[in-house]
């Protein structure tokens, strides 16, 4: 293995990043275009953006191509994925970072539009995006997907039920798709990164010290690691396990 090989491992790799304006997705996008990678960052804030692409710049001399999307626009990831067919033929991953925490309520409280929000974003999203690149995926050479969910997933608590009913069907989902691409080269990771100082957190817990929280960009190791086409990435990850050796 070479030295450009070990400093840039995911050299020539294209990977989307959902959620990249801001937060673990910026985090994650910057990380992937350190390590190399040909980074199609998604959002919808536009200047939030361009101030990635910025970093990116400064830091790699290379730029992103950017997407400004609304992940709840029904067409938006079949043309996306029309797009990136037409300009590479392929798509060696994807890191689905984006997501809506809607209401921390009781379920009776809840509005209609917030529930159907938060799972319009976080499942159905990813739904139509894996729908669109599932393709892309196969025209690759060993892609890998990364997807976060939380741990209200698995431990649910009172008034996080859109949230943790909509990281539950993500994960089903992803375990599905999963199961329907063994027999290929594609692979795929539901990572939770736990308690990180993201404006959702704060949303959370808006009275917690940002502090004692672990910035987004500790994160960043791991995804490049997920999405190594040199290694079997984990079904499953915990940021706090893995970093924990």
């Amino acid at each position: 293995m070479t030295s450009s090989s070990l400093e840039k491992p995911l050299a020539g790799r294209i990977i989307a990043v959902t959620g990249a304006s801001r937060g673990i997705g910026h985090a994650c996008a910057l990380a992937l275009a350190n390590a190399g990678a040909h980074v199609v960052a998604i959002a919808r804030t536009q200047g939030g953006l361009e101030a990635l692409d910025d970093a990116i710049l400064a830091a790699t001399g290379t730029r992103a191509t950017l997407v400004p999307m609304d992940l709840t626009d029904a067409k938006a990831p079949d043309l996306l994925g029309a797009t990136l067919y037409e300009r590479w033929g392929h798509l060696d991953g994807l890191v689905a970072a984006a997501g809506d925490l809607g209401v921390l309520t009781p379920l009776g409280h809840m509005e209609p539009r917030t529930f159907d929000r938060v799972m319009a974003v976080n499942v159905t999203a990813n739904w139509r995006l894996l729908r669109s690149f599932d393709p892309l995926f196969k025209r690759a050479s060993h892609a890998r997907i990364a997807v976060l969910t939380s741990g209200v997933a698995t431990a649910p608590r009172a008034f996080w039920g859109a949230y943790a009913a909509s990281k539950a069907a993500l994960e089903t989902l992803v375990a599905v798709y999963a199961d329907e691409v063994e027999n290929t080269p594609i692979r795929t990771t539901v990572l939770d990164p736990g308690p990180m100082r993201t404006k959702m957190r704060a949303a959370a817990f808006p009275g917690e010290d940002p502090d004692t929280l672990t910035p987004p960009d500790a994160i960043g190791p791991l995804v490049v690691d997920l999405m190594r086409p040199d290694r079997t990435p984990p079904a499953r990850v915990r940021f706090a396990e893995w970093a924990a050796g």
